[in-house]
């Protein structure tokens, strides 16, 4: 746990595994922190890889900066703390939010970018309808703060046969947005209530990328998934059986087979 100067913005990181192995930075969702990536860095580190894994900002224990938080800012800082950390290049991942903020660091930052990992993500701009929905759910965190929110999503996040199968994973999704500040998170909401299309980007990228999505993630389905796959010309798919949108944290195991192997094959 180190804190890092990065686009103004004191980040909180793990940096694991040897210095000069190659680096792989997993970027958490909303409404979570680094801690969600325990069991990807556990097996990455066993492999050999370095592993990064930043707190973004307004979330875990880096910074709040109230307002609104683009998904530019959250590239930038990402870039940023890179730079810092001396990498110039590395495998940028990420889920659901952080899918996004690596597909914008692919946007802003093509040179970083080695290979992408997006997990239960989209690409698509965000219609009139979910801005409007972010927006309003923004207000609606700084005004209840995350209690009632974390209730009313966790078996959205989770698979429900794993709300109640898996009490324990349930439990630490259910802590983890609990404990993020809701001025943070409202930022972060305003910002995706501005997100912008992707796919023009993705369909020109020659990077490998590993699209992973759990088979019944109801945010974004395997459909959704599909689509991206078909969209990226040097992509491979992933469907991670008896999960939901979070299958790193579901089905540990599978998921860091899938990415162990799309690794090796870089």
């Amino acid at each position: 746990m180190n804190p890092q100067f990065g686009n103004g913005v004191n980040l909180f990181f793990d940096d694991l595994g040897p210095r000069a192995a190659a680096p792989v930075i997993l970027i958490h969702g909303h409404p979570f922190n680094r801690t969600m990536w325990a069991p990807q860095t556990a097996a990455l580190t066993a492999a050999g890889y370095r592993v990064i894994t930043p707190d973004l900002r307004g979330y875990g224990e880096s910074p709040v900066l109230a307002g609104k938080a683009l998904l530019a800012d959250l590239a930038d800082d990402i870039a940023a703390l890179l730079a810092r950390l001396g990498i110039e290049q590395a495998v940028v991942g990420g889920v659901s939010m952080g899918g996004q903020i690596a597909m914008e660091t692919r946007l802003r930052h093509p040179g970083l970018v080695r290979a992408l990992v997006l997990s239960d993500t989209t690409p698509l701009p965000e219609t009139e309808e979910g801005a409007k929905h972010r927006r309003e759910l923004a207000d609606r965190l700084l005004a209840e703060g995350m209690g009632p929110y974390a209730e009313e999503v966790i078996d959205k996040m989770l698979a429900p046969y794993n709300v109640t199968g898996m009490p324990e994973a349930a439990e630490r999704v259910s802590a983890m947005m609990r404990a993020t500040d809701p001025e943070g998170a409202a930022a972060a909401l305003r910002g995706r209530a501005e997100r912008p299309d992707y796919r023009p980007v993705l369909a020109g990228a020659t990077e490998p990328c590993l699209v992973v999505v759990g088979a019944d993630d109801v945010y974004t389905p395997v459909a959704e998934a599909e689509a991206l796959h078909a969209l990226m010309p040097h992509s491979v798919l992933a469907v991670i059986g008896r999960a939901g949108h979070l299958p790193g944290v579901e089905q540990p195991e599978a998921f860091n087979r899938a990415l162990l192997e799309f690794l090796a094959g870089l």
